[in-house]
């Protein structure tokens, strides 16, 4: 008897990354300076100003990834590449090199998988504007995005707006937002937040009218939460967590509509952000055609008490689980108990675009990694993924963070996910040279049979 086959035909297997924490050449070929380039990096870590100079290496790198068997890879596109300063005429020489990297995927055959907006906000848009506090900002967000479809329709099928947009309360200076003292910060959020569901909006629109059969999805990191006791109280705790953490952006992405769970709260505060006319219209016509999550950890949620300043109360760790060496818990259920909860909730196809183990590393006197570690962590992660599709839920990809070694958000060189070690650290290139892991041989059996042999 054939044993039944679990992980669908024409399944995405492949890999994530940035736009500026791999390619390096930040002032090369026309770039301008984003928010990333002015960041300030703390004592011990990397700029990302060569980063692993994807730039120059690109082709060296997909001869790698369609070897490990990749179909899909996600990368960003990098705006102030394309619009040196957000604004004005595009850059040439930025378009040209996006359709080299986007041609050379699909001669070794991987579908570029693309996010329009990656932390990464021309500076130019951040200084003159505030970055996305304001509606300038929204058109021209709207601007490139119609430039990258017009240019690339023909090459990317599966887009997102905006990685990890559940950040956007939380961390607005990720899209380029200083919050001054004298302002209503939280009201502050709350617009930028609204903004940025315009601007995501608009994109979706923009793809549907310029590129027949493209798909765009909302994309947010999803954290599962859990009750910390059994305490009713921690219950409804954890479910208010979970509104503002997740379902909110959810929401929306969806059904194109505020959920009541915030609109009550927003006007019982008097902090509903300001909608222009024809925004309820551009959120309600422009839903998504898929969801993309990460997935990285998960906490539990008590009750306690709101301090001024937080958004969000009572997340504590989990003490059932297991930290890595960043204190992320590793919990492979979680991330079923998330593909159950979104698939129930909204029938929409999810894609798995980030899912993957930070740890420190260097080549051993074989010149390779022994990574069992992240095979047993993706392994264990894949299963309930199968798990959940067997369960009804439709799911049509999965990406692990990094595929090479990167620079994390912070300029970490230490915190290593790939299943190729480049030979960098933070403040030494060395010479950049890209090794082949344990976990690389092993991924490759995993994709050549579609998930069955893990």
């Amino acid at each position: 008897m054939n044993k039944l086959k679990i992980v669908p035909e024409n399944f995405l297997w492949g890999g994530a990354v940035t736009s500026f924490q791999t390619e390096g050449a930040w002032n090369k070929g026309g770039k301008g300076p984003s928010i990333v380039d002015a960041r300030r990096v703390k004592e011990g870590f990397s700029d990302w100003k060569t980063a692993i100079d994807f730039y120059h290496r690109y082709k060296e790198d997909i001869a790698l990834f369609k070897e490990l068997g990749f179909n899909a890879y996600r990368t960003s596109i990098s705006w102030s590449r394309i619009f040196p300063n957000g604004e004005g005429e595009p850059n040439e020489e930025g378009l040209q090199f996006y359709d080299s990297v986007f041609d050379e995927l699909l001669a070794n055959g991987i579908q570029p998988v693309i996010t329009l907006y990656h932390f990464d906000l021309p500076l130019h848009l951040s200084h003159k504007y505030n970055g996305f506090a304001s509606r300038k900002v929204v058109d021209l967000f709207e601007k490139y995005a119609r430039t990258v479809f017009k240019r690339y329709g023909q090459k990317v099928k599966y887009w997102l707006t905006f990685n990890e947009q559940n950040l956007v309360l939380t961390r607005p200076e990720y899209w380029g937002v200083t919050l001054l003292n004298d302002q209503s910060q939280e009201k502050v959020r709350y617009q930028v937040c609204h903004n940025v569901f315009v601007a995501h909006a608009k994109a979706v629109n923009a793809l549907h009218e310029l590129v027949p059969g493209g798909k765009m999805a909302g994309m947010v990191t999803y954290l599962t939460t859990y009750p910390a006791t059994s305490r009713p109280q921690d219950t409804i705790a954890n479910i208010k967590a979970k509104e503002l953490l997740v379902d909110f952006y959810l929401d929306v992405f969806a059904h194109g509509t505020y959920p009541t769970y915030v609109t009550s709260q927003l006007d019982k505060k008097d902090i509903m952000p300001i909608f222009e006319e024809g925004d309820e219209g551009i959120l309600k016509e422009n839903t998504v055609d898929y969801l993309s999550i990460s997935y990285y950890q998960s906490q539990t949620v008590k009750e306690s008490p709101r301090k001024q300043e937080e958004l969000i109360s009572g997340i504590t760790p989990n003490p059932y689980l297991k930290t890595n060496e960043w204190g992320w818990t590793i919990d492979p259920i979680g991330l079923r108990v998330a593909l159950k909860d979104m698939y129930a909730r909204y029938r929409l196809p999810i894609f798995i675009t980030e899912n993957g183990i930070g740890v420190r590393e260097e080549l051993n006197e074989k010149e390779t990694v022994e990574d069992d570690y992240r095979i047993s962590y993706l392994k264990n992660h894949i299963e309930q993924m199968k798990l959940a599709i067997e369960e009804g839920v439709d799911i049509f990809g999965y990406l692990t963070w990094g595929a090479t070694d990167i620079l994390s958000s912070q300029g970490e060189m230490k915190k290593r996910y790939g299943f190729i070690f480049v030979n960098r650290d933070e403040r030494d290139l060395r010479d950049l040279k890209r090794y082949k892991k344990k976990s690389f041989d092993w991924f490759q059996k995993v994709i050549q049979s579609n998930g069955e042999d893990l």
